[in-house]
Order: C-alpha cells, then structure tokens, then sequence
C-alpha cells in the first residue's frame, strides 16, 4: 500500500510565471538624487507631519518610476512628480482618517448648549443640499476650505489655480449661500444670538 505525497496547489499547477528581470533607470536615481530636497518641501507643503510628507514623496516617486519609460519630455518630471503628489494627497483625503492621540488625562468636552438634533440634522441636510447647487468648482473650493480645512493657497495648489481665484470664488460661493432660502433659519438663529 502506497502512502499518498501532498504537493501543494502552487506546485503543482502550471510551470512557473515568466517574470520581467528588474531594471532599474540610472537616469531615474539620478533625477530623485538631485530633486530630493525640492520635491519634499512641495510634499510638506500638502501636509503637515513631516513623516507623512515623506510617505507622500515615497508614494508619488513610486507611480514616477513606474511610467518613467512612458515620459516623454524629462524637462518636465518636476511637472509629473508633483501632479503626482497633488492627486495622490487629494485620494489621501477623500478617504482620510481621523486620528487618533494617546494623552494623560482625558479632556473634557466645553459643555455647550445642545439644541434639538432633528434640527441640527436638517440644518445640516439643508446646508449639503445649498452647496450641491453650487457651480462645480466653486463647491469644491468650499469643501476644501471649510470641510477639509485647507488654506487658500493649499487649495489653490490643489486645484492648480492662483490663490486670488479661489479667494474670489470661494467668497461668490458664500454670498450664494446666504441667499439660498433654504438657510433662512440659520440667519434668524444667528440675527437672534447677536441681538441677546
């Protein structure tokens, strides 16, 4: 009686895959040598932990590396890496995380007044619904300064246009704003608070 072998699915299903031997670019470790040092300043200007500008660099010379014998003009890899950085920061924040920090004491939270939170929702629901009737690229200067944060010239390198842009378009957005009926209530409540 034989005993039977157990050979692994990997083993023994079809001859091996034919990989491509790696080939590094010269011109490529050349190039990150030189840009290095100006390419992460553009990195830690999207982001403020140094680390994290470091991993946006890694990330962007990564995809670089990869289409570099697709680029055609070199003159204008500085161009290419940073479109690199801009699209990849702005996927970071469109699935952002929040994080999180250990600390001694737990803080507490300013005890403030609470108001209905059916209100709160719709106030909400209604503020979403005015910015969706924005111009496209009015909305997304007003979710990138006001939601994500950003400075007018972060949102300006983000979006590629000047900062005098967004400022004129972000302050076009808000005078839409207050105009849509459906925010009504919020200038009431804040005509009521002003005048307590």
């Amino acid at each position: 009686m034989t005993t039977p072998v157990c050979t692994s699915a990997s083993d023994a299903a079809t001859p091996a895959r034919q990989t491509r031997p790696y080939a590094p670019y010269p011109s490529f470790a050349s190039y990150v040598k030189a840009r290095q040092p100006v390419l992460l300043r553009t990195a830690r200007s999207l982001t403020a932990n140094p680390s994290d500008a470091e991993d946006l660099l890694q990330t962007a010379l990564t995809k670089t590396y990869v289409a570099w014998d697709r680029i055609e003009d070199h003159r204008a890899l500085d161009g290419y890496v940073r479109r690199a950085l801009l699209n990849t920061r702005t996927s970071q924040w469109r699935k952002r995380k929040v994080d999180e920090f250990a600390c001694d004491e737990l803080p507490e939270p300013d005890v403030l007044p609470t108001g209905d939170p059916a209100e709160q929702q719709a106030l909400h629901d209604a503020m979403w619904r005015a910015i969706t009737k924005l111009p496209a690229r009015q909305r997304a200067m007003v979710v990138l300064r006001y939601y994500e944060d950003l400075s007018e010239a972060q949102t300006a390198e983000v979006l590629g246009v000047s900062v005098g842009t967004v400022k004129s378009a972000v302050s076009r957005a808000l005078g839409k704003l207050r105009e849509d009926p459906e925010l009504s209530p919020v200038r009431r409540e804040e005509a009521r608070a002003t005048n307590t």
